[in-house]
């Protein structure tokens, strides 16, 4: 990956680019180089932030998504962004949701891809094993369309993640908490424009979710991509834009 990574007070993150801000969550198992393909082409006319989720070492008691919703919300104040686009993956859509409910005024658009929130099948119906290489490398690749997306360094770094007791601690946490969070009832009230961009393929979060999402949340809107399943911003990135450029263009903030 071509950025870098900047460290203050216990936060790191990316921040590229100038202009309106597009600030970017990762999911359960994401890490900041999952948006490579956004940074490379937003951060020519945007300014691109996707701070690293404390996934792995926030207090075991605040592993959950109102922990990391927390985490958000005392990020934003650190950099002192007014407002911003929002934009959610997976465990990333699901605090993006709990956050723009609290926080509407600050969330000019929202734009969800493969959110969790109402439904997931998490790691293709189970945890991983520790442990077992082939297993986890199985599970990963479950999550792709292409298996071949998932490269020798993504699993190995899963790899290194499951083998940490208390780093598994924290995921089946976070996994669990997500599951009791369902927000079917509360979503509904979102006004914020909003996006969803599901891979069709989707095994995680399969097409039904994001037809649910794009029901219950007033005036979304509903792209499909063939070929792709949970990540469709690293499986298909240039399709992935295509679609985001074009709504963010056609729903331009109000000044």
């Amino acid at each position: 990956m071509n950025f870098s990574i900047k460290e203050e007070s216990n936060y790191q993150y990316i921040d590229e680019g100038k202009g309106e801000i597009l600030l970017l969550l990762h999911g359960l198992f994401g890490a900041l180089s999952n948006w490579e393909g956004v940074i490379n082409l937003f951060s020519q006319k945007y300014r691109v932030i996707i701070p690293l989720m404390p996934i792995h070492d926030m207090p075991i008691k605040e592993a959950g998504c109102e922990g990391l919703t927390v985490f958000l919300e005392e990020f934003v104040a650190f950099k002192k962004l007014e407002t911003f686009s929002l934009i959610g993956n997976s465990l990333g859509g699901h605090v993006a949701l709990i956050y723009t409910l609290k926080h509407a005024h600050k969330v000019e658009r929202l734009i969800l891809t493969g959110s969790s929130g109402l439904f997931e099948n998490s790691m293709g119906g189970t945890y991983p094993k520790r442990g077992d290489y082939e297993f986890i490398k199985e599970r990963i690749e479950y999550t792709f369309y292409d298996p071949k997306t998932a490269t020798k360094e993504l699993v190995d770094e899963v790899f290194e993640i499951i083998n940490s007791i208390p780093k598994v601690l924290r995921i089946i946490a976070i996994a669990k908490s997500a599951q009791r969070n369902n927000m079917a009832k509360d979503i509904v009230r979102i006004k914020t424009p909003t996006l969803l961009i599901w891979g069709l393929n989707d095994t995680i979060t399969p097409p039904h979710v994001g037809h649910e999402f794009n029901q219950l949340i007033p005036g979304s809107e509903l792209h499909f991509i063939d070929h792709c399943c949970h990540a469709p911003m690293m499986e298909q990135p240039d399709e992935f834009n295509r679609i985001l450029s074009t709504w963010l263009e056609n729903n331009p903030i109000a000044s």
